[in-house]
């Protein structure tokens, strides 16, 4: 477990370490949630980085009528 230290402006920095194996970049936005005590961040990804992930779902299911 890596610790970091607040600075007087409420700043930490993201050891090396945390930015490589999440490939945090520089710039990058991050989503800050509280959750349970403790602080989360959560890469914010754009939209167009999520194009295409339903590729190959099948669509050719019969729809209920109420759903038309």
């Amino acid at each position: 477990m890596q610790t970091v230290t607040v600075s007087p402006k409420y700043q930490v920095v993201i050891p090396k370490k945390v930015r490589e194996e999440l490939s945090i970049q520089e710039g990058q936005k991050l989503c800050v949630i509280t959750y349970e005590g403790r602080i989360e961040l959560v890469k914010v990804e754009p939209i167009t980085a999520r194009r295409g992930f339903l590729k190959g779902i099948p669509t050719d299911f019969e729809r209920e009528a109420d759903r038309l």
